[in-house]
């Protein structure tokens, strides 16, 4: 398994990305290069990890025009 796919998968699942929809994404090579790219441009751009995850997530969940997840959010 390739640790930087995993931990990308990962870091977009903590931002409330629906597996379903990683699943298809990393099931494509030309949808997951895309997503890699964006996420390296993001790293080299400054961003962290979590920034870009962040960032990434906005976009997908823009894209589908889906709404995230909210139910296991705290608010503090």
């Amino acid at each position: 398994m390739d640790i930087d796919r995993y931990n990308i998968y990962e870091h977009l699942r903590d931002f409330k990305v629906p597996a379903s929809v990683l699943d298809n994404i990393f099931s494509s090579e030309e949808d997951l290069q895309v997503l890699m790219d964006a996420w390296n441009a993001l790293l080299k751009d400054g961003y962290t990890q979590d920034e870009s995850a962040k960032k990434i997530s906005e976009l997908i969940f823009q894209d589908l025009d889906i709404e995230p997840d909210h139910s296991n959010f705290v608010e503090k």
